[in-house]
């Protein structure tokens, strides 16, 4: 596991649940729990820690340090390069290797239908490094036994991130002027993806969207919270703010469908936002340091 966050640790312990040995790569890394072999290592150094000659399978779950530019770049296209150097170096032949990856590589798409098939277009720095990431590490495998997959995640949500809940509660929710459709998956969700993607049979494709089974638009989603919490429902916006340019197109309009990941056989835990925004007002769920 290169980058051992909270999704990654996530990740990291459904490996190790299912009798595998999960070595974690992460800058802290005394605070991973034991069922993961905690190894110190800054992704954006190119002197990383040794990498075992038995590993099958790598993920890489980065995550930028800020909204910056130079941030997303140290993370994503730096830190993916220093990982794969570092196994070109001890001479590791993963089987899988999966990066995970995001829809803003897609940007906008004015309300309509995303899938794999998709030419991503994204609309600012953010998806457009983030692709090139992607792009990297296919052309680094091409030609090898090894398979290179992306997994396009949504929004992530869960315990921990619950933005959307806070903005609610503090009354600073607001409903946007015009329909937008939103993406999202919950972080167990998320992990359970990477885990299943790294496992199953046959070759997978380069890529899948990890979002839930329903693309929801956000006035939608702030009602549904609003009612579970006791709550008068936010007011609608005037307008929405403008996005920054580094950040345009990272969350955009656009319903992507999950069912090339669902044709393999994998099964949501929260397939749409109302279980999963239950569960955590239920209180349910870890959060990772």
């Amino acid at each position: 596991m290169a980058g051992c966050g909270d999704l990654g640790t996530e990740a990291g312990l459904r490996f190790a649940a299912a009798g595998h040995r999960v070595v974690g790569w992460r800058r802290s890394a005394e605070k991973l729990p034991g069922e993961i072999e905690g190894v110190s290592a800054d992704l954006t150094s190119a002197n990383l820690p040794p990498a075992s000659s038995d590993t099958s399978a790598v993920v890489i779950a980065v995550a930028a340090e800020s909204s910056a530019e130079a941030a997303y770049r140290a993370a994503y296209v730096d830190g993916l390069a220093n990982v794969l150097r570092a196994l070109d170096r001890d001479d590791v032949r993963p089987r899988r290797v999966l990066f995970v990856s995001s829809t803003a590589v897609y940007g906008d798409a004015d309300g309509g239908w995303v899938t794999e098939d998709t030419t991503p277009a994204p609309g600012g720095f953010s998806g457009r490094i983030i692709l090139e990431a992607e792009e990297l590490l296919h052309r680094h495998f091409e030609g090898t036994d090894t398979d290179t997959v992306v997994l396009r995640l949504g929004g992530i949500y869960g315990p921990g991130r619950t933005r959307l809940i806070d903005q609610v509660r503090s009354g600073s929710a607001a409903t946007p002027a015009e329909a937008r459709y939103t993406n999202r998956i919950h972080r167990d969700d998320a992990a359970a993806a990477i885990v299943h993607l790294c496992s199953m049979e046959g070759t997978p494709h380069p890529a899948y969207l990890g979002v839930d089974n329903h693309p929801a638009e956000m006035g939608e989603v702030l009602r549904f919270l609003a009612e579970e919490l006791g709550l008068p429902h936010p007011p609608a916006a005037p307008r929405e703010p403008e996005a920054s340019a580094g950040q345009a197109g990272r969350g955009g309009n656009k319903r992507c469908s999950n069912q090339r990941l669902r044709d393999t056989g994998f099964e949501f835990s929260y397939p749409t936002y109302r279980e999963g925004y239950r569960a955590i007002l239920e209180g349910k769920g870890v959060r990772h340091p």
